[in-house]
């Protein structure tokens, strides 16, 4: 399957939580820290007990990357137990001049071989050409994002007098020639969720900012409800993979995952 394919698989299978692997050795169970690869053994304990119900695994590479060389081969080791029907996005955000994007996305897609990856747009096209491609791949596209500090660029109208991020969905619909794009919305943004669900049209939506951020899920659910569409990925990441923190870490967030998926199907189905 390709990552499109993939990602509407696990819709089918009323999977749509997407668990973010954002693992920090400092929010790790204490009694973890002795073991001589603690984030590893971290990350495959929580890969045993989600793969049945993920939607994905979202993969913060700068998590790794942070702890330099033994990082990155801990990111591939993380890589390389997701079980190959599990949707794998690489949450990098890269965007860049050309020659530099096409060694990005070698990266990416040829040496980590993701399924999917965010994608910062502010550089344009042709920064993003590359990633765009890999025609089997998934590539979303920062729109709204969660944070507070999306106001200072993406929420800024423009001479047209829409707003930036309003710009960046028309561009990615333009882009979508391949069916390989989507884009990152806020689950933070609610409102402009609801208001925008035309113009993202039947682009797929990565949605971060559920659980810590307290995005509000119902209202998420709604919006895509009310355009009888799915094609969506929730990602909880802190909520969930720290959601105990005593031996019992993982069977809890396989706990909080079902009861996440429940959630947004019984919300579908009312």
């Amino acid at each position: 399957m390709n990552a499109l394919e993939k990602l509407i698989a696990a819709n089918d299978a009323n999977k749509f939580i997407c668990v973010g692997l954002d693992t920090d050795i400092e929010k790790i169970p204490s009694f973890l820290r002795s073991s001589s690869k603690p984030v590893l053994d971290f990350n495959k304990s929580i890969i045993d007990v989600v793969k049945e119900d993920a939607a994905a695994v979202k993969i913060n590479f700068a998590f790794y990357e942070s702890a330099g060389y033994k990082g990155i081969k801990i990111l591939s080791e993380t890589i390389d137990y997701i079980p190959d029907e599990i949707l794998v996005i690489g949450d990098a955000k890269r965007g860049d001049i050309g020659n530099t994007s096409k060694m990005y996305a070698k990266s990416v897609y040829d040496h980590f071989k993701c399924d999917a990856v965010t994608l910062n747009p502010l550089l344009g096209y042709d920064s993003l050409e590359p990633f765009l491609k890999y025609e089997d791949k998934l590539n979303f596209i920062l729109a709204l994002t969660s944070n507070p500090g999306a106001s200072d660029f993406e929420k800024q109208k423009l001479d047209d007098g829409i707003f930036l991020y309003q710009k960046i969905i028309q561009k990615v619909n333009k882009w979508n020639t391949m069916k390989n794009c989507g884009i990152v919305f806020g689950a933070t943004k609610s409102d402009e969720l609801r208001e925008n669900m035309n113009n993202i049209g039947s682009l797929p939506v990565l949605l971060p900012g559920i659980g810590t951020q307290s995005g509000n899920l119902e209202e998420v659910v709604y919006s895509f409800k009310s355009m009888k569409r799915k094609q969506l990925l929730i990602n909880v990441s802190r909520s969930l993979i720290y959601k105990s923190n005593r031996k019992n870490f993982a069977h809890k967030a396989k706990e909080e995952l079902v009861r996440l998926n429940s959630k947004v199907v019984k919300l579908f189905e009312s």
